[in-house]
């Protein structure tokens, strides 16, 4: 399953895409990414009959992720940004 945290304004969409039936709740993104927003979780409020850690952004985070995000948004093409490339699963995706 997909979920995703952020938020569509007049400006854009900004989210991050967590595949949940990839991610293993490694928690390799929370100390790669800069901002902290990411948490691991116990349960998966989408899948209740989920049995391992899930990684999510953070309730206080979503509504600010254009701006946290922002400091590691590539201005050309640059390598991925820091949640992209430590999450061995894939399973971490950007909107931006």
């Amino acid at each position: 399953m997909i979920a995703n945290f952020g938020f569509k304004d007049g400006s854009g969409e900004f989210f991050i895409s967590l595949d949940t039936d990839k991610c293993n709740g490694c928690g390799d993104c929370i100390p790669a990414c800069p901002g902290s927003i990411f948490e691991v979780r116990d349960e998966d409020p989408n899948d209740p009959f989920r049995e391992i850690p899930v990684a999510a952004v953070k309730e206080s985070e979503r509504r600010k992720i254009k701006y946290t995000c922002g400091l590691c948004k590539p201005v050309s093409d640059h390598p991925p940004l820091p949640c992209v490339g430590a999450c061995k699963a894939g399973a971490i995706a950007h909107s931006w």
